[in-house]
């Protein structure tokens, strides 16, 4: 299917200099994928966004955006996108915890097609992709992703992706924190919450002690833009408006919105407690942005992920 008819302007300049693109976007209406919409929006880009349903090609329309319909799994649709656009933003994933060899393919299939597709153009192609492992340290923009191959998480996109650089293609790899938090988030944080209305107890690992990098929807959505408009090769940059924050910290907060008490789950008994999530949630993985915010002129502003907190944003 053809991508919505609006007039490029690629090649005029922003207001800081850099060129203004058409942009196809892979999760536009989704919650990182709207927010990077709105931030490409208002500052003079174009958006060709991905739409499997007739709520988000209107969505996008009502926005301004042209809508390519298809999904994941409709590789003649990512093809499609790619034609007519300077750049490519992949967001979109299918975060199928309970059939993760599934959504494994579905977004390796989708990377390689779409890098595939900008073979030698020299055009822009970002990924979304997660922090790296527990290393006992503050884990790098310089560390490579140990997710390699098709069984490993996101099967291995982010290696297959920044393969593309030597390619001719400009690609590179947006690491978001595990909590990109925010008014209307329904992800690990909203999960955890409602973990926490169900059980009467806001619970953390052990003693709490493991860190959570996390990091505001809007400031987010500010470094893809600044990734996408100063792209390099191989660059890989860190969503993280917070290095590491003590899950202790985080439960406690939690309590504090729903008026439930803090509380300790042993290591035996995680998987019980928060099921899928408590395998993520024991997980020591605090992260640095310091690289990413010195490139890229990238200060996080937002609200903490304690400060959404205790304002009720998960409550609601």
């Amino acid at each position: 299917m053809s991508v919505t008819d609006i007039d490029s302007f690629a090649g005029c300049g922003g207001a800081d200099g850099s060129l203004l693109m058409r942009v196809f976007i892979t999760g536009a209406s989704g919650w990182i994928g709207s927010a990077v919409t709105d931030e490409l929006l208002t500052n003079g880009h174009e958006v060709v966004g991905l739409a499997r349903s007739d709520e988000s090609a209107a969505s996008l329309t009502a926005k301004g955006a042209g809508v390519q319909r298809g999904d994941l799994d409709d590789l003649d649709s990512l093809r499609a996108g790619t034609e007519g656009v300077d750049a490519v933003i992949h967001l979109a994933n299918k975060h199928d915890f309970a059939h993760q060899a599934v959504s494994n393919l579905a977004e390796r299939n989708a990377v390689q097609t779409l890098g595939e597709a900008l073979e030698g153009s020299g055009r822009v192609f970002l990924i979304a992709s997660g922090v790296p492992g527990q290393r006992g340290r503050a884990g790098l923009e310089t560390d490579a992703s140990e997710n390699i191959g098709l069984e490993s998480a996101r099967g291995g996109s982010e290696h297959l992706a920044l393969s593309y650089s030597t390619k001719g293609v400009v690609s590179g790899a947006v690491r978001f924190a595990p909590t990109v938090h925010g008014v209307g988030d329904n992800g690990f944080t909203a999960v955890l919450t409602q973990i926490a209305k169900d059980k009467g107890v806001a619970g953390y690992v052990g003693d709490g002690a493991n860190r959570w990098p996390a990091v505001h929807r809007s400031d987010a959505a500010r470094l893809v833009r600044l990734g996408l408009e100063h792209a390099e090769p191989g660059a890989v940059l860190h969503a993280m408006g917070e290095e590491g924050i003590p899950t202790r910290e985080i439960a406690e907060a939690m309590g504090r919105s729903l008026g439930v008490p803090a509380q300790s789950i042993a290591p035996d008994d995680v998987m019980a407690h928060f099921g899928w999530l408590g395998m993520f949630f024991s997980f020591d993985i605090p992260t640095s942005s310091a690289l990413t915010q010195a490139k890229y002129g990238w200060t996080p502003s937002g609200p903490t992920l304690l400060e959404d907190l205790d304002a009720g944003v998960y409550v609601a």
